[in-house]
């Protein structure tokens, strides 16, 4: 899938993680739903993107050590949901492997009636969203 710098606000996102062993584990659970793959690893980065993606991988987790740490209050990284159930299915994996509920899937009207998503926080506590927007 060729690359089109149109279709991004960043090039890439990179989170920093404490065992990058057990993020890689948790990450490629529940991203596999949403349709995102493990484009690469080295020893202290892995990358995630569609399959096939060419360019720098979209989504990154960055081993750090004992630094890394969730950024604070607000921030979270969103990630698009092909459907409800990919949504659902995010949200399963991510408290199979670890994750804490900060939201189940669901509509959100408080942002837009065709809001569907759901909330957690990762093992180094980053908040994360998978979301569908609907018409």
């Amino acid at each position: 899938m060729p690359r089109d710098a149109r279709a991004f606000v960043f090039d890439h996102v990179s989170l920093g993680v404490e065992n990058l062993d057990r993020a890689a584990e948790f990450y490629d659970a529940c991203l596999a739903p949403l349709g995102y793959v493990r484009l690469w690893r080295n020893a202290r980065s892995v990358g995630y993107g569609p399959e096939g993606y060419e360019a720098e991988a979209p989504f990154a987790i960055v081993e750090a050590g004992a630094d890394a740490k969730g950024p604070g209050r607000g921030f979270h990284v969103a990630f698009v949901a092909p459907s409800r159930e990919a949504v659902d299915r995010f949200h399963a994996a991510a408290l199979g492997k670890g994750g804490i509920d900060e939201g189940p899937p669901g509509i959100r009207e408080n942002y837009d009636p065709g809001y569907y998503a759901s909330f957690v926080r990762d093992p180094d506590g980053h908040r994360l969203e998978a979301v569908l927007h609907e018409s």
